[in-house]
């Protein structure tokens, strides 16, 4: 999964780091940051989307799942998007990302390994 990363990364200019993680916060997979530093972000991811997924709740017609968060932040912007059952991907990029390009590139990514992303629940070995 590494080159497919990579692939997200190099091919979107101004991109920093790119992270795979488990809904509950768990890095499955990096590129371009220090392994601290991805685990950081994803555990960060964690309560983020599901906070979103909370927000979502709130629709009417929602299913409250989170698809796509979008922060921008000073200097640059955060992705983070639903990528299999219970897989996020997560992206940091400079403020001069093409936004379009990035969700394209997310989205297409997904599709390619969304069914690889995917994490069971995690089950108490004790309760078994």
């Amino acid at each position: 999964m590494d080159w497919m990363l990579k692939d997200l990364a190099e091919g979107v200019p101004q991109t920093r780091q790119v992270v795979v993680l488990s809904a509950d916060g768990l890095r499955m997979a990096q590129y371009g940051a220090d392994t601290d530093s991805a685990d950081r972000l994803a555990a960060a991811c964690a309560g983020l989307q599901s906070l979103a997924g909370a927000v979502a709740s709130e629709l009417p017609y929602s299913e409250g799942r989170m698809r796509l968060v979008v922060i921008e932040m000073d200097g640059g912007f955060f992705y983070l998007m639903a990528a299999g059952q219970g897989a996020f991907l997560a992206v940091l990029a400079d403020e001069g990302v093409d936004a379009g390009l990035m969700g394209q590139r997310m989205r297409d990514l997904v599709l390619r390994i969304g069914e690889h992303l995917s994490t069971p629940p995690r089950q108490d070995v004790a309760a078994r």
